[in-house]
């Protein structure tokens, strides 16, 4: 098993997602990733990213056969960084209505729901919705003293910054508490980053979203470098 303080941080490998990308974006700011699906490496990370890109079913289904699921809720547990990227957001919900209904990780109470079809104008809104749109940060989030997102793996991203988003579905979280940021498309204002002490995940994909997206794996990096700081201090590692 690895020692925490490498600093490896295991992104999910099950069959779904731009696993490379993401590793790239966290080489960019110094984070060591690691493409994997082994338990014990994924145990012993200094941080998970869980990403994805495709049907919530297939991915659930994946998980369960490579044995994870229960993995993934014990590393949301644990204390360990934990973040869920574009379908790994929504597979942190409880269940998705895509392609009939399906049990999710339930790791924040919530459903995942469609896009509704709408118009703008004369013009009827694409789904999925693919390309930029601006994030804002939730009235339960702000922190007015701070600044917004002060302390989460949002700081340092600017209010209605643009990031990039693939998805045709969108997580409805029960307790509004723990939305982080908010996007509007057509009519519908949706949570595109949620946050629970050390669990946070993002509709929009970060490395994908130019230099506003790396800061969000800056910010990790800086939150495994503290994390593991503190172990060592407390004598855990």
């Amino acid at each position: 098993m690895r020692d925490r303080r490498n600093g490896v941080v295991a992104i999910v490998d099950y069959g779904l997602g731009n696993l490379f990308s993401v590793q790239r974006a966290c080489e960019h700011v110094g984070l060591l990733g690691e493409v994997t699906h082994s338990k014990a490496v994924l145990l012993n990370a200094a941080a998970v990213i869980l990403p994805g890109v495709g049907a919530f079913g297939v991915a659930v289904d994946n998980l369960t056969r490579l044995d994870l699921v229960e993995v993934l809720k014990d590393i949301a547990q644990s204390g360990i960084p934990l973040l869920g990227i574009c379908l790994g957001m929504q597979l942190l919900m409880r269940e998705s209505e895509e392609f009939g209904n399906h049990r999710g990780l339930g790791i924040i109470d919530g459903d995942v729901v469609r896009i509704p079809e709408m118009m703008a104008g004369q013009r009827r809104l694409k789904v999925p919705q693919v390309g930029w749109n601006s994030i804002h940060a939730s009235y339960e989030t702000s922190d007015v003293q701070h600044g917004m997102w002060h302390r989460t793996l949002l700081d340092g991203i600017h209010q209605g910054a643009f990031m990039y988003f693939v998805h045709s579905y969108y997580c409805r979280p029960v307790d509004q508490a723990v939305d982080l940021a908010r996007t509007r498309y057509g009519q519908i204002d949706f949570c595109s980053a949620v946050r629970r002490l050390n669990i946070v995940g993002c509709q929009f994909h970060p490395e994908r979203s130019g230099p506003e997206g790396l800061q969000i794996y800056r910010n990790l990096a800086a939150l495994v470098q503290k994390h593991g700081s503190e172990e060592c201090r407390a004598g855990k590692i």
